[in-house]
C-alpha cells in the first residue's frame, strides 16, 4: 500500500476519510482548510446523537453522500488529548483502517492536525501510522483457494504543514521496515509445520540474509556433533528432519566489536512432547513452538534495514521433537556445549535442553549481551495471561533496557524473579542438573535452567508462550501469530547502537 502525505488541496480521489476527535477539543478548533461544511456538519451530527463518540476506541461510520471527495466518513474518538499514549493511536487507528478495509474502498484518507501527535515525537507518528496499517491490515491465507484481497490501494495523510514532512516520512519509512519484519515474523509462524520443517526454516532464513547486508552459517548435524552439542541432538534424534543451528551475523558498527548484541530463539517446528508426549487436543498450536526463531530472524532483518548501527549475531536452533524410534528418554543423561551434563526428566521440557546449548555458544564466541526469545512455558501463561510476556534477567541495567523498549512498542514485558533458592528444584541425583524443576514456579526454573549456561555474559529470557499467538483480531494484531517481541527487539537495538 502507498502511504503518502498530502495537503487539502490534493485531495483527488474520491475514498473514506478517517477523522480523530478528541473530547477536549471542539470541532471548530479542527483545522480550517481540511474540514469543509459539509464534513463539519456531519461531524456535529455524530457528536450530538452519540454522546460518548469522543470516548479512547469509539469508532462511527457515516456514508456520505454528494461530496465531491469522501463517500464515507468514519470519526475515531481518542479520548483526551493529555491522556493519548502512543500506543493508544496505534491500536485504535488500526481498528478504524480495518473496519474502513470492509467497505472495499481503494482510497483512505487521515486527518492530521497538531494534537494529534502532541505527546509524541513527530517521527513516531508517521511509524504508528505505518505499523497501524501494515500490521492492522495483515492476513495469512496462501492456502485458501479463493483469497480475499485487500481493497485499500492507496493511503493519504492529510497535512498542511509541510514543515512536518520530511520526519512523518522518515517515521513512515521505519515503520514500513519493521511491521513488514513483523509480519514476516507472522508468516513463518503461521506456516504448517509439514511446510515450515527446521530445513525450510534455514532456507528461509538464506534468503533473506542474501537480500540483506547479513552473513549466514549453517550448522548441520555433524557440526553439532563435532562441537558437543548433546542437548540439540538429544531433542532432534527422534525426529526424521535434521536439525539446523542457524547463525546470521549484521555488522551495523564494525569498528566497534563490543557493541554486539545476541538475539537467540527457540525454534521447534512442531513440538509433539517427544516421548512425554502431549495432549491431543490443540497439538496442531505446537508449530507455533518455532515463534521464538522467527522473532530472532525477523528482528535481525529490520535491524538490518535500517542500517543500525550495532552489531547483531541471532541464532535460530531448529528441530522438531518427535516420539520416534530413536527418541531421546526420560532417564536420559546429555552432555552439553559447555560441558554440563542434563538428566532428562520430561521430553516436553525440550526448549531450555536448545536454549543451553545455543546460549552457552553466544558466550563462547564473545556475545556478552544475550537475549533468548523462547515459547518456553505454559506456566507464564498462568501467571501472566496472553497480554504479558515473561522476562527473566541476571542484570538489572539490561533488563531495564528491553523493558523501556517494550513501553515505546506497547508489548508488554513484566520482570520475574531468579532467586537462588530456585535451584534446588531442578537439582540431579545422576548429572549436573535436571530438564525440570517441578510443578510449582515453573517459569522461573525453566528461565534459570537456561541461565545456567550464560556464563559471564548479561543475559535476559523472554518467554513468550503466551503472547506469541492470539485467539482474537483486536487493534494490530491479527488471529494467529502476533510477531511478538519483534518490535520491542528493535527498538532496544535502537537505543543501543553507537550514536558517533
Amino acid at each position: 500500500m502507498n502511504i503518502k502525505l498530502i495537503p487539502t488541496n490534493e485531495v483527488k480521489k474520491t475514498g473514506s476519510l478517517i477523522i480523530p476527535i478528541f473530547e477536549d477539543i471542539p470541532i471548530s478548533k479542527l483545522p480550517e482548510k481540511i474540514l469543509d461544511t459539509t464534513v463539519k456538519n456531519y461531524i456535529n451530527k455524530t457528536i450530538k446523537q452519540n454522546k460518548d463518540c469522543t470516548s479512547i476506541g469509539k469508532i462511527n461510520i457515516l456514508p456520505v453522500t454528494n461530496h465531491k471527495n469522501y463517500n464515507q466518513i468514519l470519526i475515531l474518538g481518542l479520548g483526551n488529548t493529555n491522556k493519548l499514549s502512543i500506543n493508544e493511536f496505534r491500536i485504535n487507528l488500526a481498528e478504524s483502517i480495518r473496519r474502513v478495509k470492509r467497505s472495499n474502498t481503494k482510497s483512505l484518507y487521515l486527518l492530521s492536525y497538531k494534537q494529534l501527535y502532541k505527546n509524541f515525537p513527530i517521527i513516531d507518528f508517521g511509524q504508528v501510522i505505518s505499523e497501524s496499517t501494515t500490521l492492522g491490515l495483515y492476513q495469512f491465507n496462501k492456502y485458501k483457494t479463493k483469497s480475499t484481497k485487500i481493497s485499500i490501494q492507496y493511503f493519504y495523510i492529510i497535512e498542511e504543514n509541510k514543515k512536518n514532512y520530511d520526519e512523518i516520512n522518515q517515521g513512515i519509512s521505519n515503520g514500513e521496515i519493521i511491521s513488514n519484519s513483523v509480519n514476516l515474523c507472522r508468516d513463518l509462524v503461521n506456516e504448517p509445520a509439514n511446510y515450515m520443517t527446521p530445513t525450510q526454516l534455514a532456507e528461509e532464513a538464506t534468503e533473506i540474509s542474501i537480500n540483506n547486508n547479513i552473513s549466514i552459517k549453517i550448522l548441520e548435524t555433524s557440526d553439532m556433533k563435532k562441537l558437543g552439542m548433546g542437548a540439540i541432538l538429544g531433542v532432534a534424534q527422534g525426529s526424521n528432519e535434521p536439525p539446523k543451528f542457524i547463525i546470521m551475523r549484521y555488522e551495523g558498527d564494525p569498528k566497534n566489536k563490543s557493541n554486539q548484541l545476541g538475539i537467540i530463539g527457540k525454534g521447534i517446528t512442531f513440538d509433539s512432547g517427544g516421548i512425554s508426549i502431549k495432549p491431543s487436543r490443540n497439538m496442531g498450536d505446537m508449530k507455533g513452538d518455532m515463534a521464538g526463531a522467527a522473532a530472532v530472524i525477523s528482528s535481525i532483518q529490520a535491524i538490518s534495514k535500517l542500517k543500525l548501527k550495532i552489531n547483531v549475531t541471532s541464532i535460530a536452533v531448529a528441530t522438531e521433537n518427535m516420539p520416534g524410534g530413536k527418541a531421546q528418554r526420560p532417564g536420559d543423561v546429555v552432555k552439553t556445549f559447555n560441558g554440563k551434563t542434563i538428566e532428562i526428566d520430561n521430553t516436553d521440557a525440550e526448549g531450555r535442553l536448545v536454549l543451553a546449548d545455543a546460549v552457552a555458544y553466544a558466550n563462547s564466541i564473545g556475545i556478552k549481551k544475550i537475549i533468548d526469545i523462547a515459547t518456553l512455558t505454559g506456566a507464564i501463561r498462568v501467571a501472566l495471561g496472553n497480554i504479558c510476556t515473561g522476562a527473566f534477567g541476571n542484570n538489572k541495567k539490561f533488563t531495564s533496557q528491553l523493558i523501556e523498549s517494550s513501553i515505546n512498542t506497547g508489548e508488554n514485558i513484566w520482570e520475574l524473579p531468579i532467586y537462588e533458592e530456585y535451584k534446588e528444584q531442578y537439582q540431579s541425583d545422576i548429572a549436573d542438573i535436571k530438564n525440570t524443576g517441578g510443578m510449582y514456579a515453573g517459569a522461573t526454573t525453566g528461565a534459570m535452567i537456561i541461565g545456567e549456561f550464560v556464563g559471564d555474559s548479561s543475559w535476559i529470557h523472554l518467554d513468550i508462550a503466551g503472547t506469541s499467538t492470539t485467539n482474537i483480531t483486536k487493534g494490530y494484531n491479527i488471529k494467529g501469530a502476533t510477531g511478538i517481541p519483534v518490535r520491542t527487539i528493535v527498538d532496544l537495538a535502537q537505543n543501543l547502537q553507537s550514536k558517533k
